[in-house]
């Protein structure tokens, strides 16, 4: 399958990938303030923004104050974006259209739902998999999520627990108190769906490696294994992320680590994905691009938006995307996009975007001030936060800009583009 050749080559990090590693400016010890000069005033963009939500715009359900000066800047007197504007998070329990109603109430203008980019969102150009009875795991309105994704016979995690109560046995309060009848009518799982991270992990990684184990008949066994195993499709790769705490909290990407750990130590073989979806995925920053595109056209902007800046608060997904990004752009100006993967999977017209400039923000999980999760320890070299199907590079975690915040990154985009403030 063309996303697991995608996959395969990022991991490896063959010879091209190695020649056209950036060498971007690197970390620097401070974000300091800048101020730039005003510049001339356009009116046909060609350049977008793809602007991470958590820790660049807001904290947990705090508004960032810099996020609202960025948007004083970026919208006009009538209440219109002046460039094409895409808000790409790994977030994803959540409905797109109610994370658009948010960022509007948030931000003080109309953010439309095919202007944000969930974790999961991709998961639309998975059609293959849309029949397939999957078990589904994660929180919030998940089987709405997943049926507006195109999976028509989704089973939730809880719903399989009911079916087989004798699966959940770690709390002790909902163990079954008699043992239940064997059943036989449970139609077979045919796949899992890994949306986002869920409430009981215990529950849920429990009920995912018996699905896995049994061939997606949890309430049999099977004496061996099968391997490979049903087709699992996750977003969100993040291990950490940033809310109201002065730490970061665990994210989808450290739930994916626990699974695949107790999978590997149970079988001694590698989980496998069919897709992973979400920052730093080259097909999330694809789709964010044909988004950028689409929304320029219903603009009536005809120049072609050849420049994309990401703004986002994690070296390991922001930053690591993006740049990521840059590399595929670059290569694909110079040999066949299918062998990186995932062209076959989105079916757009020849890209007119040349390049992705990365740009950390110094409000979320990155701080200069406090080194630990993402600088090295004394002596040591840095922790690789990223998932285990992507390659470490550092020139891949290395920002093309530090700033401060969202508003300064907006005034460093306009100071090079030679817009007006």
């Amino acid at each position: 399958m063309a996303v697991l050749g995608l996959f395969a080559a990022v991991r490896a990090a063959p010879g091209p990938w190695q020649r056209v590693a950036c060498a971007a400016a690197g970390f620097r010890g401070r974000c300091p303030g800048k101020g730039y000069a005003v510049g001339r005033a356009q009116s046909q963009p060609t350049f977008g923004f793809l602007l991470d939500i958590d820790g660049v715009l807001v904290r947990g359900h705090r508004v960032i104050p810099a996020a609202l000066k960025a948007f004083r800047r970026l919208v006009n007197a009538q209440g219109k974006l002046r460039v094409p504007v895409v808000f790409v998070t790994n977030a994803g329990n959540i409905l797109q259209h109610g994370k658009a109603q948010e960022l509007s109430a948030l931000l003080g203008f109309k953010v439309e739902p095919d202007q944000v980019i969930l974790s999961h969102s991709p998961m639309k150009l998975f059609s293959q998999y849309h029949g397939k009875r999957m078990i589904v795991s994660g929180q919030g309105p998940l089987v709405e999520n997943a049926q507006i994704l195109g999976f028509k016979n989704v089973v939730t995690v809880d719903e399989l627990r009911m079916a087989f109560p004798v699966l959940d046995m770690v709390d002790l309060q909902r163990r079954p108190k008699t043992t239940p009848l064997p059943r036989n009518d449970f139609p077979a799982i045919e796949g899992v769906l890994l949306l986002g991270e869920p409430v009981r992990w215990e529950t849920s990684l429990q009920l995912i490696m018996d699905v896995l184990l049994s061939n997606g008949n949890p309430g049999t066994g099977l004496a061996t294994a099968p391997y490979p195993h049903l087709p699992v499709l996750a977003s969100n790769m993040d291990l950490l992320w940033m809310a109201e705490a002065k730490m970061p909290r665990f994210g989808h990407g450290t739930f994916l680590l626990c699974l695949e750990t107790i999978y590997r130590k149970v079988t001694g073989k590698e989980l496998r994905y069919k897709g992973l979806m979400g920052k730093p995925s080259i097909l999330t920053y694809q789709y964010a691009e044909e988004l950028i595109r689409r929304q320029a056209e219903r603009r009536g902007w005809a120049a072609p938006i050849q420049k994309l800046y990401a703004v986002g608060d994690n070296p390991m997904s922001d930053v690591y995307g993006a740049n990521l990004f840059n590399q595929y752009l670059k290569m694909a100006k110079h040999e066949r996009a299918e062998k990186l993967g995932a062209s076959g999977l989105l079916k757009q017209r020849p890209s007119a975007t040349q390049s992705c400039a990365s740009i950390l923000v110094c409000t979320g999980v990155y701080s200069p001030e406090t080194p630990g999760s993402t600088e090295p320890a004394q002596g040591g070299e840095v922790p690789f936060h990223g998932h285990r199907d992507f390659s470490f590079s550092p020139g891949l975690i290395e920002a093309s800009h530090i700033v401060n915040d969202v508003d300064e990154a907006v005034q460093l985009v306009f100071h090079k583009e030679g817009w007006a403030l």
